[in-house]
């Protein structure tokens, strides 16, 4: 499954296009947008398998290489000559540099605000021994930093969070985002094995009664900007790392976002064999890993009894919407602008890798599910023709992200040959299949609008 991250939404502030240059791939290659009244432009193209990006401001974007460890900035469409930051990385498969997310600054204009980053740090003395997935995985761990912005450089590094990344390659998460309440919230992948080898490998977070005690795996994690511990009415237990779950039972969530009218935060998350989800994430949510995936087939229904509810303070609930085929869902966003009309403002925009499709959803007046019709009335996508229904844009490739810009304009970025994760030989003889180490190039896009 694609290990990829997104996020951030960042103050709008109104700017004119002239500040991004666009640049033009073929036109046999350009995405496009269902709505007519809409055009797809270049704004870079070159990135090195970019996993995230956010806007310091105007024109100015940072973006995440995950093989490489690097912080790109773009300004006005150029990329400045030498990385913010280059940091040794666990590249192997999902691992790397994976999610950033920026401090909300609501004072002067001079204050330079913190940096968050979510990384796969090598233990020490260890280095990545290749993405076979028949070799032997080198023990690492998933990080967040907070990094300060000086001189076109982030330093003064300090560690919030470490979580085990143990010696499995995939379901790191590493989506990040700073909520409503300034504090930080990321996905933290069950960085285990749908099938694993050791029971060790599997904690009460993945619904497994008898396991071990959760270790910061498998769920949706909530701290301070200083790296502190939470302690409210949202707290599933009193003892750490349980105080850090907001919520939990998640297999791989690479897309979350807080609704911009009622502050409750949503979320995808990718199924073992199908069965992705959007989920209402609300505090103490229980998204069923492992006991259940998605909606639909008696088989995969949940039995109560086998879920864990940390005395009453964790609820299950069912997805609000599913994919019964995997598209590999990554970036969730809301669009608080009304660049593209009143119809999309405020409505929820999500991205998949394995099609390169954008999903257009909107909520329901309690803005507590999504408004689904005909077809899709059951919640679940099963066949090609009713996906199509909510398909709001194609042909982008493999998306990694999606942001929304200070101009208003919702930004992708994407790997544009892109497709489903693949081995290196499928990738070299198909353009529609890529592998982790893949040398495709990414792209970020700008979705425009007729003025």
């Amino acid at each position: 499954m694609v290990s990829l991250t997104l996020i951030y939404v960042i103050t709008s502030v109104m700017i004119t296009n002239s500040l991004l240059p666009v640049f033009s791939l073929e036109a046999s290659e350009q995405p496009t947008i269902r709505d007519s009244k809409m055009s797809v432009e270049t704004v870079y193209e070159g990135l090195d398998f970019p996993t995230s990006m956010t806007f310091l401001g105007p024109g100015d974007i940072l973006v995440l290489e995950k093989n490489e460890g690097t912080v790109k900035r773009i300004v006005n469409g150029e990329m400045l000559p030498e990385p913010l930051l280059k940091v040794d990385v666990s590249s192997v498969s999902e691992r790397g540099m994976l999610g950033i997310a920026i401090e909300k600054v609501h004072n002067s204009s001079e204050t330079q605000p913190y940096v968050f980053l979510y990384y796969t740090e090598p233990e020490p003395n260890e280095k990545d021994r290749g993405g076979d997935s028949n070799s032997k995985i080198p023990t690492a761990r998933n990080s967040v930093y907070r990094y300060e912005l000086i001189d076109n450089k982030l330093v003064n590094p300090q560690r919030l969070l470490q979580l085990p990344a143990r010696n499995e390659a995939g379901h790191n998460g590493g989506t990040l985002l700073v909520g409503p309440d300034n504090n930080i919230y990321t996905s933290a992948g069950s960085v285990a094995l749908d099938k694993p080898e050791s029971d060790d490998d599997i904690t009460w977070s993945q619904n497994v009664i008898d396991g071990p005690e959760a270790d910061g795996r498998g769920g949706i994690l909530r701290f301070t900007q200083d790296g502190k511990e939470i302690e409210d009415e949202h707290t599933l237990s009193d003892e750490y790392p349980m105080t850090l779950y907001y919520a939990y039972g998640i297999r791989n969530s690479f897309g979350m976002d807080f609704d911009p009218l009622t502050g409750i935060l949503w979320d995808t998350e990718n199924g073992a064999n199908g069965d992705d989800e959007i989920n209402l994430v609300e505090p103490g949510f229980n998204s069923g890993w492992r006991q259940t995936m998605g909606l639909g087939e008696e088989e995969k229904r949940l039995d109560p009894d086998q879920l864990v509810d940390f005395d009453g303070r964790g609820k299950y609930s069912d997805p609000k919407f599913t994919w019964e085929t995997s598209v590999g869902a990554t970036a969730l966003k809301f669009l608080s602008s009304d660049r593209y009309g009143k119809e999309y403002q405020n409505g929820m925009f999500v991205s998949d890798f394995h099609n390169g499709n954008i999903y257009y959803f909107n909520l329901n007046e309690e803005r507590t599910d999504l408004e689904l019709r005909g077809t899709l009335s059951d919640r679940i996508a099963n066949n090609g023709d009713n996906l199509q229904e909510v398909v709001f844009g194609q042909g982008f490739g493999g998306i990694t992200d999606l942001d929304v810009g200070p101009d208003g304009y919702l930004y992708v970025l994407s790997l544009h040959q892109g497709g489903d994760n693949c081995s290196p030989s499928e990738a070299a003889n198909d353009r529609n299949c890529i592998s982790y180490d893949s040398a495709v190039q990414g792209v970020i896009f700008r979705i425009n609008a007729q003025q």
